[in-house]
């Protein structure tokens, strides 16, 4: 069994240490739904929504919360990320926007954690566009999708 790297031998919150690590070209990519009624997909779809384009605010702010990732979740390195990605599809046959998060650069640590920020940060920024309409979405669903990168190499959630 591994032991948790983000706690030191006293058993206290530790930041890792990467300097000795090798830097790599590293990404990332995570998903996640944000359900919602017909009626806040037809008023997407027909760019009805009072607030404006809504796709467009959360995708900024998607980006602004993977380049945000260590302002928020403790011990998280901060990184220089080269690209972010954010992007999203209307899903009506099941009720549900899918986001997702793309997240690179050439580091000594992966990128999860900022794919995982940003898509969580673009799905409430639609959920506070579209409140008014609909209070009873949900996020759901939000995982990593794959990973890039490092000793570990490749990983998918599939």
């Amino acid at each position: 069994m591994s032991t948790f790297s983000h706690l030191n031998v006293g058993g206290e919150a530790n930041m890792v240490d990467v300097s000795d690590k090798d830097v790599t070209k590293r990404e990332a990519t995570a998903e996640g739904y944000l359900y919602v009624s017909d009626n806040v997909i037809t008023q997407i779809s027909e760019a009805k929504i009072a607030k404006g384009d809504v796709f467009a605010v959360a995708r900024v702010a998607g980006i602004q919360g993977a380049k945000r990732c260590s302002d928020l979740i403790p011990l998280c390195h901060p990184l220089a990320l080269s690209k972010v990605d954010v992007n999203f599809e209307i899903e009506p046959a099941q009720s549900r926007i899918r986001a997702t998060c793309f997240c690179k650069l050439s580091g000594k640590t992966g990128v999860e954690m900022e794919a995982l920020t940003g898509v969580n940060v673009a799905l409430l920024t639609l959920f506070d566009m579209c409140k008014a309409i609909d209070p009873a979405m949900r996020l759901d669903g939000i995982k990593v999708l794959e990973k890039k990168g490092g000793k570990t190499g490749y990983w998918t959630s599939q």
